[in-house]
């Protein structure tokens, strides 16, 4: 327990209390003591002539020297600090008196087993009730022990200044209570404007899952590995997709007895370049491995238009929900010719309802009716690919749009690829897919020239051969 000279404080360093006083009347002297045994740091405190006047429990289990062994020394020499270096001590620590403000020091002090302490202290007068100086008190700790505060301090500070990614303290009710400058560009908001708000306000997307896995950690403690979450952010030009990678720690209280829950700390990075191009190199390994086995089984068709219809199947995989194939009437096409009227025959196509193989099809030669500016007649005009789609429109609308151009009607973007051989183009493949499916884009209009130049050479050879 703290002790002083007088029952744990003098008249220098606190006026005198009358008796009784304080809580349920015990006095101000218990209260003092109390106070400073509750302290996490340890106190000493010195009159001005430098007598040792309070020592808490802290520095008692720091040193080793008990309250009652160190009050009323004359400073630390001999018994807390080597006889050689006491003057020097206790000349910096005593000069605090003079002094505006606090000093801070290290020293080397004695444990009361003999070993040395490296501490840091802060020094300060105390001032008597006529303002003078009439002692110092001293506050300390070990070294280590300051210094790994102070790399958590310094930890946090950089987390919310300088983190090259987005740092979110999110409190119990899920709501944004500090946010460092990086997640707040994330979100494309102010720093300030972030915080309190619902987490629905602040994404488009992707709100329940991070919900989801905030609540998990609150309850269960965090995740072993990170977590990558597809987010809409809202921003002035739209909505945006991103893929975060996110990380997560419970935050509890370290002064409760049990650990309550403050929060949790969320840290993310934006992964959506990498991922994106990840999906990419996976969708090419398909489509490349498509090919190759494509390639494989056609070789084994004696039938050129067979072998056409399988390169069909294989690249419909994944790629889309119907596939056509059209031949030009009367036979291939020079490139001055396909500048005039082309009528085009159905070869060969999907099933419209369940799924299943391409079957051939236009035994009866009949022309398809196709209506002027259609998509497949466009790509013959331009001997390339053409895509199209309803755009956003009532289901109903979009039945007819595909019913119009002779396709299923659960059709909504459509891709025509030119089938060119030799010089001359033999008509046109069509993808098309449902609406549980995104546009066409630019990718997959070179993958479905590629399978075009496939079929397209086994027309050919079927015409050849026949």
């Amino acid at each position: 327990m703290s002790a002083s000279r007088r029952s744990g404080t003098t008249d220098e360093l606190g006026p005198d209390e009358p008796e009784g006083a304080g809580p349920e009347g015990s006095g101000g002297s218990d209260l003092l003591a109390a106070l400073l045994d509750g302290m996490d740091a340890a106190l000493c405190a010195f009159d001005a002539d430098g007598v040792v006047t309070h020592w808490n429990r802290e520095a008692e289990r720091i040193l080793g020297w008990t309250a009652a062994e160190a009050v009323g020394r004359p400073g630390f020499a001999g018994w807390a600090v080597r006889s050689a270096d006491a003057e020097e001590v206790e000349g910096r620590l005593m000069s605090a008196m003079e002094a505006p403000g606090r000093q801070v020091h290290e020293f080397a002090l004695l444990t009361k087993d003999g070993g040395r302490v490296l501490v840091r202290t802060q020094s300060a007068a105390v001032r008597g009730p006529d303002g003078k100086p009439a002692g110092v008190y001293c506050a300390f700790s070990e070294v280590h022990a300051q210094i790994d505060l102070e790399r958590s301090i310094a930890l946090s500070e950089a987390l919310f200044e300088d983190a090259s990614w987005g740092v979110v303290l999110v409190d119990a009710d899920l709501r944004p209570a500090v946010v460092n400058a990086h997640a707040a560009r994330s979100l494309g908001i102010g720093r300030t404007s972030v915080l309190g708000r619902p987490l629905g306000e602040l994404l488009a997307q992707g709100v329940e899952e991070l919900e989801a896995a905030l609540t998990h950690v609150l309850a269960e403690g965090a995740p072993p590995a990170p977590a990558e979450i597809w987010v809409s952010v809202r921003a002035a030009e739209g909505e945006q997709r991103r893929c975060w990678r996110c990380g997560f720690v419970r935050l509890a209280s370290p002064l409760a007895e049990e650990p309550v829950p403050l929060g949790v700390g969320w840290l993310f990075q934006d992964v959506t370049e990498a991922k994106q191009a990840e999906q990419e190199a996976a969708l090419l390994r398909f489509r490349g491995n498509q090919t190759h086995r494509a390639a494989r089984a056609a070789a084994e068709c004696e039938d050129p238009v067979e072998a056409a219809t399988v390169h069909l199947d294989f690249a419909l995989a994944g790629f889309a929900d119907h596939a056509l194939v059209d031949r030009v009437a009367g036979g291939p096409l020079g490139d001055a010719d396909a500048a005039g009227p082309v009528r085009l025959v159905r070869t060969a196509a999907t099933p419209s309802g369940p799924p299943g193989p391409s079957l051939p099809t236009g035994a009866a030669g009949l022309p398809v009716r196709y209506p002027e500016g259609h998509p497949a007649l466009q790509c013959v005009a331009r001997a390339g690919s053409v895509r199209a789609g309803v755009g956003t429109v009532p289901p109903e609308q979009a039945r007819i749009w595909a019913q119009a151009r002779q396709w299923p009607s659960d059709s909504v973007h459509a891709l025509c690829a030119v089938l060119r051989s030799r010089g001359r183009t033999l008509g046109v493949v069509t993808f098309l897919r449902g609406g549980g499916r995104s546009a066409f884009e630019r990718s997959d209009a070179v993958y479905a020239e590629d399978v075009a130049a496939r079929i397209a050479a086994a027309l050919d050879l079927a015409d050849a051969s026949g």
